[in-house]
């Protein structure tokens, strides 16, 4: 099933589809292709956050993570 849609478009979206149109694409595809990689990105930064806020609640890799800090500080400090 396609669902047809109605948006409007401001000056910055409509030279952003010109460009894609000028690229070979469809009209339709320019905009269905800009809707899933906008998708897709929401998607990733969500996982993206889930990995930060589960390494942030590994305490065992925050302590590791501190001493590797330390004994980076302690190279530099030395050099």
């Amino acid at each position: 099933m396609t669902l047809a849609i109605s948006v409007r478009l401001d000056e910055e979206a409509q030279r952003a589809l010109a460009q894609l149109e000028a690229s070979g694409l469809s009209r339709s595809d320019a905009i269905r292709g800009a809707i899933v990689k906008s998708a897709q990105q929401v998607r990733g930064r969500e996982a993206l956050r889930q990995e930060v806020a589960m390494l942030e609640a590994d305490q065992e890799d925050r302590r590791e993570m501190l001493e590797v800090a330390d004994f980076m500080e302690q190279l530099r400090a030395e050099g």
